[in-house]
């Protein structure tokens, strides 16, 4: 992949892939999310992924929301363990009236207390209606479970009571820390050159100053795996099983992005959604998911079932999973296998907002970014023996937690 990458002097990198479209792509992603909270900060990064659209020293809020809006583009942001990111859609004319306001709402933004009371309400009705829904919620409860006592454990939106008490000297305080300009990425897809693209970010992030990063995150040594049945008032019965997996810079970690693509993966032909799903009937919501943490990362199993129905579904995850642990797959399986996660990977770089955040998140973390042809060499070098090791080091059931909605 051909992509255009750069360094500002305070320590700010970029990264652009011109695209031919009229729509273009751009944010800011920061190597900081809920995992760098102290105790009674849980939930602050969140809070300020909501409240830093809330006010600069030139624009209310309206005027922030309105100022791609009115010409047809979307703001946006998320907030990760991890990671905290800015981020837009629209027309490529506008690519500097975009990058502006970037700078202002990074740089310029004053949290007005009026504002910050609003937004914990609204936030707080995030919590709540999270906790309405079993099964997302589960998936924090999971990971507060194996991660107990350390902070990648703790759920990103926080609690009630502490996102009430938080302040404008919170946030700044945050920020001040986690805000690093060596640890910020500023990425682009669109149709303009890596030279004007540069220029925009120098004209308004150069002023910035250069803040690096003097900490680093605590470390996660691991815990005992742990089984544990919460009584829910739901229809369905939800489970998670699973356990610790590979970091992100692990050897091992494509072998087990295309392990889990084979187990449970988003494809409808997913062993576990044949076996569940397509030939038994006992599961409509199924998948298993891998993420990659910094220096830790989560193999998952979800399901919701009938009660009836628990233990057999067990049953089937666990044959699953020791038929990938006793047998190579065939030459047509790891093939079939191949072809499939290539191919959606493929598919994923047509989503040019997708690719525009997998541009900065690979510059945050590897300082590279990777030609498909890089990639599909990796995948293609991935053999049966790789794959069966794989799945006895991370799917040891002797090692796997299990979390139970009933």
């Amino acid at each position: 992949m051909e992509y255009y990458s750069s360094l500002l002097p305070n320590g700010i990198r970029l990264v652009h892939k011109y695209v031919d479209s009229p729509v273009a792509h751009c944010g800011i992603i920061l190597n900081t999310g809920s995992r760098d909270e102290a105790p009674e900060e849980q939930g602050l990064a969140h809070f300020i992924e909501h409240t830093i659209f809330k006010g600069t020293v030139k624009r209310k809020s309206f005027h922030i929301l309105s100022r791609l809006e009115d010409v047809g583009g979307e703001l946006n942001a998320y907030t990760t363990k991890e990671e905290t990111a800015i981020h837009a859609s629209f027309l490529a004319e506008y690519y500097e009236r975009t990058i502006e306001l970037f700078s202002d709402i990074l740089i310029n933004s004053t949290f007005p207390d009026q504002e910050l009371k609003r937004e914990q309400d609204v936030i707080i009705d995030e919590i709540n209606s999270y906790n309405d829904s079993p099964s997302e919620l589960i998936f924090d409860d999971f990971e507060e479970m194996i991660f107990e006592g350390h902070p990648i454990g703790r759920n990103i939106l926080g609690t009630p009571e502490k996102v009430k008490g938080f302040t404008r000297d919170d946030i700044l305080k945050f920020m001040s820390k986690n805000y690093n300009t060596d640890q910020m990425v500023i990425c682009s897809a669109g149709n303009i050159s890596g030279k004007r693209f540069h220029h925009l970010a120098e004209k308004y992030f150069s002023h910035l100053p250069q803040n690096t990063r003097t900490y680093l995150r605590t470390g996660f040594e691991g815990n005992s795996p742990k089984t544990m049945t919460v009584g829910k008032e739901t229809f369905q019965t939800h489970c998670l099983i699973g356990g610790l997996a590979y970091p992100v810079l692990h050897e091992n970690r494509i072998g087990l992005v295309l392990l889990n693509s084979v187990l449970g993966g988003q494809s409808g032909n997913s062993r576990l959604n044949l076996a569940l799903r397509e030939k038994n009937g006992i599961a409509y919501n199924l998948e298993s998911s891998y993420t990659a943490y910094s220096d830790t990362g989560t193999i998952t199993i979800y399901f919701g079932t009938d009660k009836v129905n628990l233990e057999k579904a067990f049953s089937l995850i666990k044959r699953e999973i020791r038929v990938l642990q006793e047998k190579l797959l065939g030459d047509i399986q790891i093939s079939k296998a191949k072809k499939q996660l290539i191919g959606q990977l493929a598919m994923s770089q047509e989503n040019h907002e997708d690719l525009m955040l997998t541009l900065g998140k690979s510059i945050l973390i590897y300082n590279k970014m990777d030609g498909l042809d890089v990639i599909y060499k990796k995948i293609n070098s991935i053999t049966p023996a790789q794959i069966r090791a794989i799945a006895n080091e991370i799917l040891d059931f002797d090692n796997l937690s299990t979390l139970i909605y009933m």
